[in-house]
């Protein structure tokens, strides 16, 4: 019954407020968007405060001569790897260095710096974005 009802509202009201509601019907200042987030904060004055963190920034790599194709089909099978974590980065990027220098007599707690460990960290846990990692 749900469809015939429809219909019968669509011939009765007339179709076009059958449509989509989108921004091109409404009035001149009726902006629907697109869901994105907001890039800054309304204050009080009714003014709009554009804040710099909150501004999406895309880094975009250089595609020349690359051959393949922007596409993934649906039918590809999943990735095999687990997804990246602090700790497997960790592993990865710092660990083998750490245990080098360890092993040699090098390694010293006051030049923790040069695994990419920043003084600002103090107290916290150890979160590392080594210097020579792509971020």
């Amino acid at each position: 019954m749900g469809v015939l009802s429809t219909l019968l509202r669509g011939i009765v009201r007339g179709a076009d407020r059958m449509s989509e509601f989108t921004s091109k019907r409404g009035s001149r200042t009726h902006n629907k968007g697109r869901g994105s987030r907001p890039t800054g904060r309304n204050l009080s004055s009714k003014k709009f405060l554009s804040i710099r963190e909150m501004i999406p920034e895309f880094v975009v790599p250089n595609l020349e001569e690359f051959k393949l194709r922007p596409y993934v089909s649906y039918r590809a099978p999943r990735g095999t790897e687990p997804p990246l974590s602090a700790q497997s980065l960790f592993d990865e990027a710092v660990a083998p260095q750490i245990k080098k220098d360890f092993e040699s007599g090098a390694f010293s707690k006051e030049q923790l710096d040069k695994y990419g460990f920043e003084p600002t960290q103090d107290g916290k846990l150890f979160k590392l974005y080594p210097k020579n990692y792509v971020r």
